[in-house]
Formats: structure tokens, C-alpha cells, sequence
């Protein structure tokens, strides 16, 4: 088992994710990976959070280290998920995401079992925070 990198979120995030949660029946595998990502996360004031850190609804560049494939993703609630290049926070590619800096890198198990791709952090397109337009 490998550990995984150190994450930061925002206090607003973090209650929306914690309300999203809550809302939740049953609760599930999705679930309880996001709750287990938000447990160990570092917890800023949306001021505080750095450029470089995914955030909620941040656009972000990664690499499949295997392929080469660049990916452009945008990561959402799961009712905005859905639209090409959006990925819901449910997911586990958008829970793995989720506090992550430009530099690091997250495993990403294929749907459907056996193959973990890894995925690097090359940037953050798009930060509500950065761009101050975060909604209170």
C-alpha cells in the first residue's frame, strides 16, 4: 500500500462535501473514500489556499504516466458530473484529485478492475479561489 500525498482543502469545500455526504442513501464505496480523503485533508480559509491546489470546480491538467495521455478535467458535485470533461467528486479519479497540488501524483483505478493508471498533477487551468469567484 502506498501513501498518499498530503492535501489541502478549503473550509467551504469542506462543508459542502461533509452536507453532500450527509445527503447520501445509501452510503456507499464512493462515499466513504471521499470521507476518508476529507478526514486526513489540511484545512485552509478559501483566502489561504494556494494557486496550485485542486479545489472544488478547479479545471485541471494531469498525464497518465503509461500512455502519455493528457487529460482536462473539470471536478464537480455529482449533479453538474456528466459533461465531457467533468468528473464528479464521487468518482474515485475526483476524490483523488480533490486537495491535490501540481507536481503530485495519485493512483486511479480503471473502472472495471485490475489496472491502476498514475495520474500527475501538471496543473491547475482554473481555481474558483485563485480567480475569486468562490460563492460563500
Amino acid at each position: 500500500m502506498h501513501s498518499s500525498p498530503a492535501i489541502t482543502i478549503t473550509r467551504l469545500d469542506l462543508q459542502r462535501l461533509e452536507q453532500l455526504l450527509d445527503s447520501l442513501e445509501p452510503y456507499g464505496p464512493a462515499a466513504e473514500a471521499l470521507e476518508a480523503e476529507l478526514s486526513r485533508a489540511h484545512v485552509v480559509g478559501h483566502d489561504e489556499v494556494p494557486a496550485g491546489v485542486v479545489t472544488m470546480n478547479s479545471r485541471v491538467h494531469c498525464r497518465e504516466e503509461g500512455s502519455g495521455k493528457d487529460y482536462h478535467l473539470t471536478l464537480v458535485y455529482p449533479e453538474q458530473a456528466g459533461g465531457e470533461g467533468t468528473v464528479s467528486v464521487l468518482a474515485p479519479v475526483g476524490s483523488a484529485l480533490l486537495g491535490l497540488s501540481v507536481g503530485q501524483h495519485i493512483d486511479w483505478p480503471v473502472p472495471g478492475g485490475g489496472k491502476v493508471l498514475k495520474l500527475t498533477l501538471l496543473a491547475v487551468e482554473y481555481q474558483p479561489e485563485a480567480a475569486g469567484e468562490y460563492v460563500r
